[in-house]
C-alpha cells in the first residue's frame, strides 16, 4: 500500500459496508464544502466529503484529505437516529510526512453513567483486549478523555505496516460490532427519551466543534473562512459558533 493511499482501503470498506447494509440516501452538504483544493504549501491538498442518511442512521459523514506524502487523513462520524441511544461511531486516522501516524477509533458514548456503559461500552472490551498495541496510554491534549470517549477506544501512534494489517483488522471488528449493536437496538418511543438523545447529540457537536484540533489544519490548507464553515456547517452542524452563542446571551 502506497503512502498516498494510506487510508483509502478504510474509506472503501466503510462505503461497501454502508451500501450493503442500509438503504442510503444522500444527505446534502452545503455548497462549496463537499470538495476543495489548496495550492498552499509544498503539496497541493484536496479535501472531499460524503454524507448519507438512512432510517437507522441520521447522519453518516466521512472526509478524506490527500496532501500527497505530507498528509493523509480519514475522518468519519456516524450519528444514529434520535430514536436510538447508541454511541456515535468515531473514526480519525491521521498521517503526516510518513513518520507521524495517529489513529483514534471508538464508540463515543452519549452518557457516562454505569447503566449506559454496561449496555453499550462493555461489549467493546473483548475487541479492545485483542489489540493492545493499538490501545496506548497516550495523553489527550484537546479533549477530556472522560467525555464522549469510551475506556475501550483504540488510540495509538503507529507505523504504516501496522495500519494496513492490525488496524485494518481492528477496524473491521469494531464496525461489525457496531452494526450488530444497531441491529439489536430497540427504538425509543417516549418523546422525552428521544429529546434527551437530540440534546446529547447536539452537546456532542458543540463540545467537538470547540475543541477539534483539525480546525487549524483546515485553516492552514484552505483558509480560515472556509475552515469555519466546514466545522460549523458540515462536521458539527448542530454546534453554534462561540461568537454567535455569546451574542445571544
Amino acid at each position: 500500500m502506497s503512502y498516498c493511499s494510506m487510508y483509502r482501503p478504510f474509506l472503501e470498506y466503510l462505503e461497501q459496508e454502508l451500501f450493503k447494509r442500509f438503504d442510503l440516501q444522500p444527505r446534502s452538504i452545503p455548497s462549496g464544502l463537499e470538495y476543495q483544493v489548496s495550492e498552499r504549501g509544498r503539496h497541493p491538498a484536496t479535501i472531499r466529503s460524503w454524507c448519507y442518511q438512512c432510517p437507522q442512521l441520521r447522519k453518516i459523514r466521512y472526509t478524506y484529505i490527500d496532501a500527497g506524502d505530507s498528509a493523509q487523513i480519514f475522518n468519519s462520524v456516524i450519528y444514529p437516529s434520535h430514536h436510538y441511544d447508541l454511541p456515535l461511531l468515531g473514526i480519525d486516522f491521521l498521517s503526516f510526512g510518513k513518520v507521524k501516524n495517529l489513529i483514534v477509533l471508538d464508540f463515543q458514548p452519549l452518557f457516562q453513567d454505569e447503566a449506559y456503559q454496561r449496555k453499550y461500552i462493555e461489549q467493546l472490551k473483548i475487541l479492545h483486549d485483542n489489540y493492545p498495541d493499538l490501545a496506548q496510554d497516550l495523553e489527550m491534549k484537546f479533549y477530556d478523555a472522560n467525555q464522549y470517549f469510551s475506556k475501550y477506544l483504540l488510540f495509538a501512534k503507529t507505523d504504516p505496516e501496522t495500519i494496513s494489517t492490525r488496524l485494518f483488522a481492528a477496524y473491521q471488528d469494531y464496525l461489525n460490532l457496531y452494526w450488530q449493536m444497531l441491529e439489536q437496538a430497540t427504538p425509543l418511543t417516549d418523546p422525552e427519551d428521544i429529546q434527551l438523545i437530540v440534546k446529547a447529540q447536539k452537546d456532542y457537536d458543540q463540545y467537538s466543534a470547540e475543541r477539534d484540533p483539525a480546525s487549524g489544519l483546515f485553516s492552514s490548507y484552505f483558509g480560515h473562512e472556509w475552515s469555519e464553515r466546514f466545522l460549523y456547517e458540515f462536521l458539527f452542524e448542530d454546534a453554534v459558533p462561540l461568537a454567535v452563542s455569546l451574542g445571544k446571551k
